[in-house]
């Protein structure tokens, strides 16, 4: 049974009626549905949802992840032209896009990510953009490809401590996502760094500070804590379920180390209120 800090209200069917119809008359796919996000009722109704390029299926195994595995579809060229529509008739002001990882793809779909980025600057050019990007099998020359498109956020995930890497994220690396993350801000030193984690899956307190310092080494800028939820009973079960109380002391010990912004939260998840903190970096 989950404690009661992580019960919330669910939004009605009505409420949530705009941004399904847009995203089912323009055929797009979220993260929000994909990875069974527990905030996809709250975002739909406040007219917001996360974009979820190159498909619905991954090729990777992440034992805690929703995400379908396999069963491969080619690019869909005139996605990111939908993705501007609908940002334009939603009119949100902070975009974010995701993907799936796809090893299958020679650039791991970084031109997904170029050509829905510009299709969205060119109808939607008052509209910030968050890009929430797989580790591309560490291409320099992928990453280079997104980020000459210009992103305003650039967010790469760790997900959880180095230590849970190989049951948690077999197929990824700690380190190489660490290097992208500070491949990127070389590469772009105005550029705002984003990275998130799970917690809940066995990780200790130690080891989260680890983590924070290897984010603060890279000169990652937000940080983002939230409490991870078992999808199914085929992932891998919930550790530890962390008190609202312990997520506030994470948040002011990142401070601490030097983030600019910590969400940190049970409820947290990358792009949860992504709005609302670059309104903060802005203020």
């Amino acid at each position: 049974m989950l404690p009661r800090w992580l019960k919330k209200s669910v939004p009605t069917i009505e409420q949530t009626k705009t941004v399904r119809q847009v995203l089912a008359e323009l055929d797009l796919n979220t993260v929000c549905r994909s990875a069974h996000c527990p905030n996809l009722g709250e975002c739909f109704a406040s007219g917001t949802a996360t974009f979820l390029i190159l498909g619905t299926n991954c090729t990777r195994t992440c034992s805690f992840c929703a995400v379908d595995k396999g069963n491969l579809l080619p690019i869909d060229i005139d996605e990111p032209q939908r993705i501007a529509q609908a940002v334009k008739r939603l009119g949100i002001q902070h975009v974010v896009i995701t993907s799936v990882t796809r090893d299958d793809l020679v650039d791991g779909g970084a031109e997904q990510y170029v050509a829905t980025i510009q299709a969205i600057r060119q109808s939607n050019p008052e509209s910030t953009i968050e890009i929430l990007v797989p580790d591309f099998l560490g291409s320099e020359s992928a990453i280079k490809k997104v980020l000459t498109a210009t992103p305003d956020i650039f967010n790469h995930n760790l997900e959880t401590v180095e230590r849970l890497y190989f049951t948690v994220r077999p197929q990824a690396s700690y380190h190489r996502s660490l290097k992208i993350l500070a491949f990127a801000k070389k590469f772009m030193p105005e550029l705002i760094i984003k990275s998130g984690i799970m917690i809940g899956l066995g990780e200790t307190i130690n080891e989260i500070f680890s983590l924070m310092d290897d984010l603060i080494s890279v000169k990652c800028n937000i940080l983002t804590i939230g409490q991870y939820l078992q999808p199914s009973v085929n992932h891998v079960p919930v550790a530890k379920y962390y008190t609202p109380a312990e997520f506030d002391e994470l948040r002011n010990r990142g401070l601490e180390k030097g983030f600019t912004i910590v969400v940190s939260s049970p409820f947290t998840r990358s792009s949860y209120h992504a709005e609302e903190v670059v309104h903060q970096l802005m203020s």
